[in-house]
C-alpha cells in the first residue's frame, strides 16, 4: 500500500493479525503494576502496551477489539464486531459500538495525561447511524482530544470502515485527576 493508496478492509484486517502477533509475543492480557506505571505519561504508557511491553486489558478480547495507534491526542481501535455481539433484535448490540468509541475517546484523553494524573470518563454520548454486519469487516474507532485540562478534558470521535462510512459518532467529557502516590 502507498501512501497515496486508502487503507481496504483487508489492509486493516492484516495490520490487526500483526498486532495481534506482536502482543502475543509480549506481555499478554492484565493490568499494569504500579511500579511498571510510575513516571511514564498516558502516552508513554499506551506505547508500551502497543510494544508488548505492557499487558493489554481484557476487555478488548471480550468485546473484539484493540487498541491500534496512538499519538498525542489521539487513539484509534479497531474491532469486529461478532455475532456474540447481537441483541436480541439480532442487529449489532449499541453497547459495543459505544464501548469501542468509550475506549478510543478515553485512551486518546490518556495520551495527554502526564506523569501522576488520571482521568474517568463523566459523560459519554454516542450516535448510531449505521449498522454494522457481524463478521462483515472491521471498524475503526477513531478518538481526538478537542480540550485537555486541569480539571475537565472533552474529546470527539467516530467508528467508520476502510471505505470512511461512519457508522457511530460520539462526544466525552472526562474528570481529570491527580492519582494518589501508590494508587
Amino acid at each position: 500500500m502507498t501512501s497515496t493508496t486508502p487503507p481496504t478492509a483487508d489492509d486493516w484486517a492484516r495490520e490487526a493479525a500483526e498486532l495481534r502477533e506482536r502482543l502475543s509475543r509480549g506481555r499478554g492480557v492484565g493490568v499494569a503494576t504500579l511500579a511498571e506505571a510510575a513516571g511514564r505519561s498516558g502516552l508513554e504508557l499506551l506505547q508500551a502496551m502497543l510494544r508488548g511491553e505492557l499487558p493489554y486489558p481484557h476487555i478488548g478480547e471480550t468485546m473484539d477489539f484493540s487498541l491500534i495507534e496512538v499519538s498525542p491526542g489521539r487513539a484509534v481501535f479497531q474491532g469486529l464486531p461478532q455475532t456474540r455481539h447481537l441483541n436480541p433484535m439480532g442487529t449489532v448490540h449499541g453497547g459495543w459500538y459505544a464501548t469501542l468509541l468509550d475506549s478510543a475517546l478515553g485512551c486518546a484523553v490518556h495520551t495527554t495525561m502526564p506523569p501522576g494524573r488520571g482521568y474517568t470518563t463523566a459523560e459519554l454520548s454516542v450516535n448510531l447511524v449505521r449498522g454494522a454486519v457481524p463478521g462483515r469487516e472491521p471498524l475503526r474507532a477513531i478518538g481526538q482530544v478537542i480540550h485537555s485540562g486541569r480539571q475537565l478534558a472533552t474529546a470527539e470521535g467516530r467508528i467508520v470502515d476502510a471505505a470512511g462510512r461512519v457508522y457511530a459518532h460520539a462526544t466525552t467529557t472526562c474528570l481529570v485527576f491527580e492519582r494518589p502516590p501508590g494508587g
